[in-house]
């Protein structure tokens, strides 16, 4: 279904308000992060705050299904693989990869978490591409 036009005379900002126009300040509260990006095959899901569990980020052995199966790690030190319904082998894949990177990225994915949904997208942009890629 494609978003309603913004209906005339109303300008640009009431067409935000409406959601017709996306704003450049809209907030980031969650990015799904590359191979390209990461290193890791698959994807690597991080978020800000927003539920009543701990830091976390999951990875997905391909793109990332709501509630799908997934390896959530932990940000704890060291952090921890919680199989959430993947087959074993893909398991221990996703855990020999994503545990180095989430290790290597803990500072960083520790300050989205806290504190991301407070960033602009510039400094969500910057923060992405600081990120440390595993060879």
């Amino acid at each position: 279904m494609t978003p309603e036009p913004a209906r005339p005379g109303l300008g640009e900002d009431q067409a935000r308000l409406d959601g017709s126009l996306p704003d450049d300040d809209e907030m980031f509260d969650m990015v799904n992060l590359s191979t390209r990006r990461t290193g890791v095959r698959g994807t690597i899901f991080i978020s800000t705050r927003r539920a009543a569990h701990g830091p976390r980020i999951k990875w997905f052995p391909g793109k990332p299904e709501w509630e799908g199966p997934c390896l959530v790690v932990t940000l704890e030190d060291p952090p921890r693989a919680i199989n959430q319904r993947l087959p074993t082998h893909l398991a221990r894949e996703g855990e020999a990869a994503a545990l180095p990177w989430a290790t290597r990225n803990r500072d960083a994915l520790l300050r989205f978490w806290h504190d991301g949904l407070t960033w602009d997208s510039d400094e969500v942009q910057d923060f992405i591409a600081h990120l440390a890629r595993l060879p």
